[in-house]
């Protein structure tokens, strides 16, 4: 029979040897002052605790209240409209898991470098979104009545970076925004250049020069192959579509997502600009 080591006793054992102590040394009332004692610090500590995070929660909402008001009406709706259909999206399979939790957040914390504050209002829009029995189709019909074509691109573009956040990006997944192109009535030419921009970015980490170009084409939303003529209307295009000041008033991180965007599209045009340049 092996020899099993004793544990040390924990908070319990610390308890009954105080108890014992109080008993041999004060007798029944110093057992029972002992106890009030503890009954006493007890609630105490915990109504501590409760004020504090009341307090802190409190804080915090004054805080949100105060980002909200500061912000235009549209940011704040695009925002909400984004979370919620963001939230429809992950729940389609009838689940929303820790990972799919983490994957949005993630995404406001460090690709739109939301700050403490910004990512508390975040976690409220999740927590309520996960709660509202609006389906995906009436979120989507609201958002494509309410928002120009400019902002519909950015929440496509959005959605397959939430997507893209799983390798490989689920199947079912990308045909559901195939749907949600068709829904915000944003055109088969711009659904293929954005999604194949990311199909594209996987192979990225072993990419020869060819895989490159090919990546490129798919930016411009071209086939490889493409002469520079359907090259440069392609740039003019897109580069009307992604202007950060048709996405200022979405506010400055959804300008950033547009800038990032104009900067993917100056590179591969600058690319084939060379190339071409160089065959002449």
């Amino acid at each position: 029979m092996e020899y099993r080591y004793h544990n040390q006793p924990g908070c319990g054992g610390c308890l009954l040897i105080l108890a014992m102590v109080a008993l041999v040394t004060g007798g029944a009332p110093a057992l029972l002052n002992l106890f009030g004692f503890l009954l006493y610090s007890g609630l105490a500590g915990i109504l501590v605790l409760v004020a504090a995070f009341w307090a802190f929660s409190y804080y915090m909402r004054q805080r949100v209240s105060t980002y909200e008001a500061s912000q235009t009406e549209s940011h704040n709706r695009f925002v909400f409209l984004l979370i919620n259909i963001l939230v429809k999206i992950a729940q389609v399979d009838g689940h929303f898991t820790r990972a799919e939790l983490t994957a949005i957040l993630n995404f406001f914390q460090y690709h739109l470098r939301y700050n403490q504050d910004q990512m508390f209002w975040v976690k409220q829009l999740v927590k309520e979104a996960r709660e509202n029995p609006a389906d995906l189709r009436h979120l989507l019909e609201e958002f494509r009545t309410g928002f120009a074509y400019e902002p519909r691109l950015i929440l496509l573009e959005l959605i397959y970076q939430i997507i893209h956040t799983k390798q490989p990006p689920p199947a079912d997944e990308l045909r559901l925004a195939r749907e949600v192109a068709q829904l915000l009535e944003i055109s088969v030419y711009d659904q293929r250049t954005i999604e194949a921009k990311y199909m594209y970015r996987q192979r990225q980490e072993a990419a020869s020069t060819g895989q490159m170009e090919e990546q490129y084409y798919a930016v411009l939303g071209l086939e490889p192959g493409a002469d520079f003529a359907e090259i440069k209307k392609a740039y003019r295009k897109l580069s009307m579509q992604y202007h950060p000041d048709k996405v200022g008033h979405l506010g400055e991180e959804f300008k950033k997502v547009a800038e990032e965007k104009m900067k993917e599209i100056n590179v591969a045009y600058g690319y084939f600009e060379k190339k071409f340049a160089g065959s002449k």
